[in-house]
């Protein structure tokens, strides 16, 4: 349960955090927040003040129905703030959250340390062969479809037995190409309603069969904010809820938009893991 980023062993058996940062205008809960450098400088330290271990950047969108931007668009935005966070902050591991090779070259050859891909190589068939040329820890999520038409395809036969054979595939891909680290993400929210995202929530034990590091990404999902009949704004609490409980299911990174929290949720249950007999 280690990876290896920029040449040091992260031990991923005692869970850890990854705080996300959006820089694009219309994400579902922070959008056109962080859009000039203080704004983006305070809100990374906020997050590894906080106890995150990676910082997820992200510059294209993957909300239901996002607009789809160019790849020349997606460099533009997101190339500066990875200087701008290695310059500042050169101890980082910075996770670029990005579906196309030719953006993860950039940010890797910049200072990234490890690539979130939510389409696993399906959106680019160039990804995995970068992924591999750079030796860097690879985030392989679950979808079906794009984030322009996933809503609409949630049909599944059985979902646990379709998401556990697409993992099975794309772990021996990654591993053809000399994959080493390679962390799966049952893609909460991607392709699949809400009664399928707490089935997968319940069954995510399974995918430790794997023997890989499981990343969760539930905060502040609508999972969250329709079951309880609120909002974004609103679903913190039941977020550390859901957090709580995936870390009990085998959790090994909790991608987050409230460190603070999330950190809280690990050590109470470390803490309660030592009274185990």
């Amino acid at each position: 349960m280690t990876i290896n980023c920029k040449g040091t062993l992260i031990d991923l058996k005692k869970p850890k955090v990854m705080g996300v940062l959006n820089i694009t205008p219309d994400s579902f809960y922070d959008g056109g927040k962080y859009k000039d450098e203080v704004s983006i400088l305070k809100q990374v330290e906020k997050l590894l003040d906080a106890g995150a271990t990676f910082v997820d950047v992200g510059a294209y969108s993957s909300k239901p129905g996002a607009t789809d931007i160019s790849e020349e668009e997606e460099l533009k935005r997101i190339l500066p703030v990875v200087n701008l966070l290695i310059t500042n902050f050169p101890d980082i591991y910075l996770s670029i959250d990005t579906f196309r090779s030719v953006v993860a070259r950039h940010c890797l050859e910049n200072g990234a340390a490890m690539i979130n891909d939510i389409s696993a190589g399906n959106m680019d068939d160039k990804m995995m062969q970068t992924i591999s040329e750079f030796k860097a820890p690879y985030v392989m999520m679950h979808m079906k479809g794009n984030p322009q038409n996933m809503s609409q395809q949630t049909n599944y036969s059985n979902l646990l037995e379709e998401i556990l054979y697409y993992f099975s595939e794309k772990v021996s891909v990654a591993k053809s190409y000399g994959i080493n680290d390679i962390i799966l993400d049952p893609g909460f929210g991607f392709a699949k309603n809400t009664f399928q995202n707490f089935s997968l929530l319940q069954h995510l034990n399974l995918f430790k069969t794997f023997g890989l590091p499981i990343l969760v990404g539930l905060s502040r999902k609508s999972m969250i904010y329709k079951t309880l009949g609120t909002n974004p704004d609103q679903a913190l609490n039941g977020t550390t809820a859901l957090n709580t409980y995936a870390l009990t299911k085998g959790a090994n990174i909790l991608r987050v938009h409230d460190v603070k929290e999330a950190v809280e949720c690990i050590e109470l249950l470390e803490a309660l893991k030592q009274t185990e007999d």
